[in-house]
């Protein structure tokens, strides 16, 4: 059961109930509300963060609500994103809070290191399934005992330029720049030699060991 009193992010009893019980252990609480943000993404999904800070506090342009009597701020970037989601409480796994989201990233937003025009271009060109077969039969197989997994995102058939994003054991990991460039890069320029770059467009800063950290 949910209180759709607002529109953007309605919560189940459970988890409303989850959130305003941590709310009241906070010191001062007097004003909280949950503020529910899209940072990023995760996967094929996107990556939230959900905190506490005064509602009096949103920035300039949040949707401000209530579910009962819990305020939700979202910020402004983020309301697109978040439309019509439900926060639910999951006792699977020793319980915890999910957030279901009937919204995706769009390409750009998967792929934001892609110029848009190129990522239009998909990879159905001869090149580009050229590309495919050589991630998938040459290296793939050799870094998936790290769990790592390479794969072509975009390819610039006017520039032969190649865009790749690792995932799995090789996003965040401190040796995937060596990956790349003596890997993966090697195996497609002796595959391909009329590629003119490979370039990593992976969120490093994301994954399970991010190397580049985040400064907040």
């Amino acid at each position: 059961m949910t209180n759709a009193t607002f529109e953007v992010l309605t919560l189940t009893d459970e988890a409303r109930n989850v959130v305003l019980d941590a709310i009241a252990g906070e010191q001062p609480n007097e004003g909280l509300g949950l503020y529910v943000e899209v940072t990023g993404t995760q996967g094929n999904g996107y990556a939230y963060d959900l905190y506490f800070s005064e509602v009096k506090d949103a920035p300039e342009g949040s949707a401000v609500g209530h579910d009962g009597d819990l305020a939700i701020v979202i910020p402004a970037a983020s309301i697109s994103r978040l439309q019509g989601s439900r926060l639910e409480f999951a006792t699977e796994g020793g319980g915890g809070l999910v957030l279901v989201n009937p919204n995706h990233p769009t390409p750009q937003e998967m792929n934001p290191g892609v110029p848009a025009e190129i990522l239009a271009m998909g990879i159905e060109s001869e090149l580009a399934r050229r590309a495919v077969a050589v991630l998938d039969e040459q290296v793939n197989p050799s870094i998936a005992s790290h769990g790592g997994r390479a794969d072509l995102v975009a390819l610039d058939d006017g520039t032969k330029v190649a865009y790749i994003k690792m995932s799995g054991g090789c996003q965040g990991c401190a040796m995937s720049r060596l990956t790349l460039t003596q890997g993966i890069e090697t195996a497609l320029r002796a595959a391909l030699p009329e590629l003119t770059d490979v370039r990593d467009v992976t969120d490093h800063a994301s994954g399970e060991n991010p190397f580049y950290a985040d400064a907040t």
